[in-house]
This record gives C-alpha cells, sequence and structure tokens, in this order.
C-alpha cells in the first residue's frame, strides 16, 4: 500500500503508494486513487481512506488537485470540500495537519518542503507540465508563503528510458530544458520527465533528492498509462504534523 515513507525533519513526511492494498477491480485494481478514471466512487473513497490512514492522517485533511497537464497553482489554507478539488497542478501550503496530493500514472510527482519555515509543496509534472514550468509554479507559491530552503523529492515516474516521444517533440522540450532530452533503451527519441524537472528546480535554487526510483512503466507494482491506458492511479504526499 505504502510503497515509500520518508520522514524529512520537524514534523515533515512524504510517502508513495503502490497499487495494492485496495478495493478496486480490475483494470484498477487495487489501491486506484484517482477519482476521474473510470472506477467505482465507492472504491475510490475507501482507497483513500485506506492509504490515509496507513499514513496516520485524516482523509478529510488531504488537498487533492484535478489535474489539467496544466503550469496553474493555488495555496491551500484549509480542507477542502467533497467536489472542490481545483483545476490546477501545483499547490502550497503552511497550515499544520494538512497533507497534499498529487495523482499519477507515470508522470513525476514532485514533493517540497522547507521545513523549518512550515511550508510544503507539490507538482504533478507531465511532459506538458515541465514544458510549461510547473516546477517554476510551485516554487513561487510556496516562497509566497516564506518559504526560503526549499528541498523537493521526486517520486515513481516513467524514466527516460521508456518515455519514448516523436523527435520533434522531444526537440521542442528540450530546447527549454536540455536535460530532459533522453534515448530510449531501444535507441529512439526519449524524454526523462524526472531529470527535467530535477534540473528545474535546481535553477530554482531547490535541492532536489530522489526517492529510491523507480520505473512506473517496468515496475508491476505502480500503475502505468503507457503500459495499460484504462488503469489506476498511485499518490504522492507531502503533509506537517498538527501543532
Amino acid at each position: 500500500m505504502i510503497g515509500q515513507r520518508i520522514d524529512l525533519g520537524r514534523g515533515v513526511h512524504v510517502a508513495f503508494t503502490d497499487r495494492w492494498g485496495g478495493v478496486s477491480a480490475e483494470p484498477y485494481g487495487e489501491l486506484n486513487l484517482g477519482g476521474a478514471v473510470g472506477d467505482e466512487p465507492t472504491a475510490v473513497r475507501e482507497n483513500r481512506r485506506l492509504a490515509a490512514g496507513a499514513l496516520g492522517i485524516d482523509p478529510a485533511d488531504v488537498v487533492w488537485m484535478n489535474q489539467v497537464h496544466g503550469a496553474e497553482g493555488f495555496i491551500a489554507g484549509g480542507r477542502q470540500a467533497d467536489g472542490e478539488a481545483p483545476a490546477v497542478d501545483a499547490v502550497a501550503t503552511r497550515e499544520p495537519g494538512l497533507a497534499l496530493a498529487v495523482l499519477t500514472a507515470d508522470c513525476t510527482p514532485i514533493l517540497l518542503a522547507d521545513p523549518e519555515a512550515g511550508v510544503i509543496g507539490a507538482a504533478h509534472v507531465g511532459r506538458p507540465g515541465l514544458y510549461k514550468g510547473v516546477a517554476d509554479t510551485v516554487v513561487a507559491l510556496m516562497r509566497e508563503l516564506g518559504a526560503e530552503n526549499i528541498e523537493a523529492t521526486i517520486g515513481p515516474s516513467i524514466c527516460g528510458r521508456c518515455y519514448e516521444v516523436p523527435d520533434a517533440l522531444r526537440a521542442e522540450v528540450a530546447a527549454g530544458t536540455p536535460e530532459a532530452f533522453a534515448e530510449t533503451g531501444w535507441g529512439t527519441p526519449a524524454l526523462d520527465i524526472p531529470a527535467g524537472a530535477a534540473a528545474q528546480l535546481a535553477r530554482n535554487g531547490v535541492g532536489v533528492r530522489v526517492a529510491e526510483h523507480v520505473c512506473t512503466l517496468e515496475s508491476e507494482n505502480h500503475f502505468s498509462y503507457r503500459r495499460a491506458a484504462l488503469t489506476g492511479r498511485l499518490a504522492s504526499y507531502i503533509w506537517q504534523d498538527p501543532k
């Protein structure tokens, strides 16, 4: 259920789910946390309850996004009402007790924190978001809240050896972020979204750590849109303990 958990200090934690331990039926089995992929809503709600419980947080304290592969973001000031997830791909908060969540099934989740300032952030980085600069957005939101020394953790995502794209698309993205230029294991054009996101963060003065890297396409323990278009979604969480 929880593939990896990391404690960042000062009551700040990150965690990444795998696909096991939930109640969804195939093709979403088992721990699908995405509410917009065709799964039964009751199963998604139960899966979110189970995942939050495994982390020791209240499901009502989780802030979700209606991710749209853009570069917009918002500052979360409190709990969300049901159905109020905004159409953004970045979020930040300084509210203790809130957990920020990113849904992925190959895209790159980035979780950010300045534990000293008590500010956390999260962003969903796919190929369009990398091109549009969503990493810049989440850093700017955090700095608006007073963050100075930001560290980022990159979670499970498709790797550059597996993310094949047309040559023209690779050239377009790499023109702005050269670090994303890649080649597949079979010698065709590719993009390395985690490397590109790390480079954008570094240019913003953000330190980057990569959780024990998992390529979602290669791992049967994780959902992958490239492997099966009709599939579930993983979640990456960052949260601060209540004061």
